[in-house]
């Protein structure tokens, strides 16, 4: 793990940025205590189409037509 002061990693952070995306982990230290990793954010999962089928049921009364008075709350 390469590891910078932060003065130098100051001066090139968005190479170090561009490195830690790449999947290495960057330390920054101060003087030569470490004190930060800069590491890539894990990517969220992908969605997975059809994880909810079968969860959720819609009844018949669901397509029947609605009263009027509701319908009026919809206009």
């Amino acid at each position: 793990m390469p590891t910078y002061t932060i003065h130098a990693a100051k001066t090139n952070l968005s190479k170090l940025v561009a490195r830690a995306e790449a999947g290495e982990e960057i330390v920054l230290a101060r003087g030569k205590e470490p004190v930060v990793k800069i590491v890539p954010v894990a990517p969220k999962p992908k969605r997975k189409f059809g994880r909810l089928k079968g969860k959720i049921k819609i009844g018949p009364e669901f397509f029947e037509q609605l009263p009027e008075d509701e319908l009026k709350l919809w206009e």
